[in-house]
């Protein structure tokens, strides 16, 4: 029971990660399907993330209320179904309001898919978040591996999104066996009115802003740069982000072993300045395959900095950890959507390249934040998940005494 839980949540994490990876790995078959630029193409991306996030901050009540399971069980097969409508958009008008529609669905599903790892987490009572995320880097690599399959083939934007999401929507109505039931319990997940929060929590959440820009701007313009500025076919120019993810997944798999070799602080330095240097080789590179080598540094290299600022964030305000680390989440996520943005219309006014210099730039800020940041010198995971859940369930038996 619990090992097919953790397999479903894996799952359904490997199906979010193939649904974004097959559609962000096509954008230069979808920016030539409208005849559109690198600016309105960020607003496409614009679109998609504000709706995103709109929805996980507005339906985090309902999945309180519901339990993730029942929420998930509808939001995963809806993503799936509003691809679709990207896939059948016939002009960029109507191509912008289904990405309205699948960002809203996706932002539920990833909120919820989020809440059932954590679940199942309990469920084993140790944690697994990290592996939970790695199902990420799987489905987004694979999704940009059939992104390059498919343009390889010749087949178009349209034929390639409709594709993936008539298969990803049998699988997640197949999934949506396996979640646990969360027994969602309004009264004890009440946590009543603002917390103040350390500045550290606000410093943490900043960094986390930058590293999730990175991140984001090779995710949606890795492919325009191969192919604008390198002038590579398309299903050459759609490796580049199934590279990165794939060096992602890497690193992440050896990331906690490093942290203990080198420290926290040192981790992020390192982490920071491979970065810049991976974005620098990236930008810098007069052929595609130093272009793709750029990008599997990079990917080693951002891939700790995330997990290891959240990390932080959980220890940077004792008793409050559920608090701060939804903030620097939410700050984070804020990188990931109005990075990609930034750059578009950078590029808009200059070149692709100048504007995805800002990759360079912010990956050395992290650097530089991480040298001064105060850091504990705790790095006993296994003691902070323990305390944090008796913190929690204290928390729990206070709400339902009331």
């Amino acid at each position: 029971m619990l090992f097919r839980a953790r397999a479903g949540a894996f799952s359904t994490f490997a199906l979010g990660g193939l649904l974004c990876g097959v559609w962000v790995s096509r954008m230069p078959a979808l920016t030539g399907k409208f005849g559109i630029g690198p600016g309105a193409a960020g607003t496409v991306l614009l679109v998609w993330g504000v709706a995103a996030l709109v929805a996980m901050q507005g339906l985090r009540g309902v999945i309180t209320r519901a339990g993730s399971r029942a929420v998930l069980r509808v939001a995963a097969p809806l993503s799936a179904a509003t691809a679709a409508l990207v896939a059948l958009a016939p002009d960029y008008r109507l191509l912008l309001a289904a990405v309205a529609a699948f960002g809203m669905a996706f932002g539920v599903m990833d909120v919820a898919m989020n809440a059932q790892a954590s679940v199942v987490e309990r469920a084993y009572r140790r944690p697994l978040m990290s592996g939970m995320h790695a199902g990420w880097c799987v489905g987004a690599m694979s999704g940009g591996l059939f992104g390059a399959l498919t343009a390889y083939a010749g087949l178009s934007f349209t034929q390639t999104v409709l594709g993936a999401a008539l298969v990803a929507g049998p699988a997640a109505l197949v999934l949506g066996r396996t979640y646990l039931d969360d027994d969602a319990r309004p009264a004890a997940r009440r946590t009543g009115g603002r917390v103040r929060l350390p500045v550290a929590v606000y410093v943490i959440g900043a960094l986390a802003f930058m590293a999730f820009m990175t991140e984001g701007a090779v995710a949606d313009w890795s492919g325009l740069l191969l192919h604008e500025e390198l002038h590579t076919a398309e299903w050459v120019a759609a490796l580049g982000y199934p590279l990165f993810e794939a060096a992602m997944l890497a690193g992440r798999l050896v990331g906690d072993r490093v942290r203990t070799l080198l420290g926290t602080r040192r981790l992020l330095v390192a982490a920071s300045l491979a970065t810049a240097a991976g974005a620098g080789v990236v930008l810098g590179a007069p052929v595609v395959p130093a272009a793709l080598a750029g990008f599997v540094l990079t990917g080693l290299a951002v891939c700790t900095i995330v997990p290891t600022l959240i990390s932080l964030a959980g220890t940077a305000a004792p008793g409050r950890s559920d608090a701060s680390v939804a903030q620097v989440s939410a700050m984070g996520y804020g990188g990931l959507l109005v990075g990609p943005v930034l750059i578009g219309w950078l590029a808009e006014a200059t070149s692709l390249r100048a504007g995805l210099g800002l990759m360079v730039l912010f990956a050395l800020l992290v650097a530089a934040g991480s040298a001064v940041l105060p850091i504990g010198t705790t790095t006993d995971l296994a003691g902070a998940y323990t305390a944090a859940e008796a913190h929690d369930a204290t928390d729990e038996e206070r709400a339902l005494a009331a």
